[in-house]
């Protein structure tokens, strides 16, 4: 197996979704029997410098793609729009898909919208 280079880590580190850093944290800690619990007399630090990002996100569509009809059915499925209504929504990028979502389900809708060919971005 080819060894990586500290810049092939790191370049992966800051492209991986929350989701997939998550499964690697969780895979090194089942392999390596380690924990990447923050230690105790951490833990303890004041809850305002603890933050851990954004509690919530808004979806924002930022390009559309080649396949126009595969975004307009994603933002279909996501909003419940009707078919009219998630055509102007596609028409006028960049567009709010929705708002104020947790990061979750902001990461959900992302991986709906770009399997279907879009950009998105969070605001």
């Amino acid at each position: 197996m080819a060894k990586l280079t500290q810049e092939e880590i790191l370049a992966y580190l800051d492209e991986a979704t929350i989701l997939e850093l998550n499964a690697l944290v969780k895979a090194i800690e089942d392999k390596y029997g380690v924990s990447a619990a923050a230690p105790v007399a951490v833990a303890a630090a004041p809850a305002e410098a603890v933050q851990e990002g954004p509690t919530s996100v808004t979806v924002v569509l930022s390009a559309i793609g080649d396949s126009k009809v595969a975004v307009i059915k994603a933002v279909r499925e996501i909003t419940g729009l009707g078919l009219v209504d998630a055509k102007k929504l596609v028409d006028g990028v960049p567009a709010e898909i929705k708002k104020d979502v947790s990061p979750d389900e902001g990461e959900k809708i992302k991986e709906t919208l770009t399997a279907a060919g879009a950009t998105v971005e969070f605001k």
